[in-house]
């Protein structure tokens, strides 16, 4: 019988800039380590306005110059999605606020947690939402991501041995 994968989802407001980005991100560093069948990750918002759009083009074009695809689409977070991942990653305190009204369970709230506590080279507490700045905040953010998920990627591949 096999382990099933672990899932991991990222959460910032929309599901247009930080959380597809971690996604993208994340994706990447576990096709590289050969772990795409044992690691699933997924993103969302705390708000639904933006449901079935795109990521944001400035993240796009900021996030393929690196070398990320951002396919995903956005979509609202649900009270389900607490039961059906193991780690919920949230960009800032607003985020963590919004999800935690969903929680019913010690083990769902266990699986919340703030992003940047994987960074290990920017001691930001929370990831910036870049959508109302100028270029500089996408490529921060997108900094910022690829030093949590070195974090991330290491907590994963821990639970998947």
């Amino acid at each position: 019988m096999s382990t099933p994968p672990v899932r991991i989802l990222f959460v910032c407001m929309g599901n247009i800039c930080r959380s597809p980005a971690g996604e993208g991100v994340l994706a990447k560093m576990v096709a590289e380590s050969g772990l795409s069948d044992r690691i699933q990750i997924d993103s969302a918002g705390t708000l639904g306005m933006h449901a079935g759009n795109a990521p944001d083009s400035r993240m796009h074009a900021a996030a393929a110059n690196r070398g990320y695809d951002l396919t995903s689409r956005a979509r609202q977070v649900t009270a389900a999605d607490l039961d059906e991942f193991d780690l919920v990653l949230v960009m800032d305190r607003d985020n963590e606020r919004n999800v935690l009204k969903l929680v019913k369970t010690d083990s769902q709230r266990e699986r919340v947690r703030l992003f940047c506590t994987f960074c290990e080279k920017h001691m930001e507490h929370e990831v910036p939402d870049p959508y109302y700045g100028q270029s500089q905040g996408f490529e921060y953010v997108l900094d910022l991501l690829e030093d949590g998920c070195s974090g991330v990627l290491a907590w994963a591949q821990e639970k998947v041995s």
